[in-house]
């Protein structure tokens, strides 16, 4: 019999790099009675995990189902009440496209305490990592998040919304979208906004492509980019060049 009381925490994982964990996380993999993490998950995380702690890997990933949704809820209810607390491990922050909201609703139904854990954000940190902010003064005042496919499989109308602002945008989930997307940038007049496409950020895997609207297909062709990737238009993108140049100049005497 379960002694202990059920208790679901989820926890953000962050972007990829095993470092961009918070230490809060790390003590909640250390007291847990079982864990479910994603396709996203660093596996490398998973060495903080109580060595007594039942872990199951419940997938999560475009093209990568090895349970839906429907059946991680069930589970979640159902390990609460036979073994006590479980982590719920999710890439990135659970609260930002990762239904995490949803599966704290279900367990309380249930009968479990919910709590969550954040976690630093792939659409924060994976551009950072490539030098990209996405507010700089005088250039950007703001930023948008947007998922790229809906939940009906189609492209967000956020995204057209968000293609008439000076603000810089970020779109997770967005690659199957990505000529929809660039269509709806052309149609505001902004092929020549630049754009940086970055798949497995903040790991050894990285690989980046930056262009153009107008480009940027060609870019993303040229390089074999594809998910898990996000995509960041706005002018802060240029950023990451400028940066890149200073140094060179510094390296060769010009700013000494």
């Amino acid at each position: 019999m379960n002694l202990n009381k059920p208790k679901l925490t989820i926890v953000g994982a962050g972007p990829g790099d095993v470092e961009l964990i918070t230490l809060k996380a790390i003590n909640a993999l250390r007291a847990a009675d079982v864990v479910l993490y994603d396709a996203l998950v660093n596996d490398e995380l998973l060495g903080y995990v109580n060595p007594d702690a039942e872990i199951i890997f419940v997938g999560k990933r475009r093209g990568c189902y090895k349970y839906q949704q429907e059946q991680i809820n069930e589970l979640i209810v159902a390990r609460g009440h036979s073994h006590g607390h479980v982590i719920r491990l999710k890439g990135g922050d659970p609260f930002i496209f990762g239904r995490g909201a949803e599966e704290m609703e279900y367990a309380a139904k249930y009968g479990l305490e919910v709590s969550v854990v954040p976690g630093i954000s792939s659409s924060l940190s994976v551009p950072a990592y490539q030098n990209i902010p996405l507010t700089k003064r005088g250039i950007s005042e703001s930023f948008w998040v947007i998922t790229g496919t809906t939940k009906q499989h189609k492209i967000s109308s956020d995204v057209a919304m968000a293609a008439k602002t000076n603000a810089t945008v970020v779109i997770l989930m967005g690659m199957g979208k990505l000529s929809q997307i660039v269509e709806i940038f052309k149609g505001e007049g902004k092929e020549d906004l630049p754009v940086a496409i970055i798949q497995n950020g903040t790991t050894k895997d990285e690989k980046v492509g930056i262009g153009t609207v107008s480009t940027i297909e060609k870019v993303v062709y040229e390089n074999e980019l594809s998910n898990p990737a996000i995509i960041v238009l706005g002018e802060v993108v240029n950023h990451r060049d400028e940066l890149l140049k200073v140094q060179e100049q510094y390296q060769q005497g010009i700013l000494a």
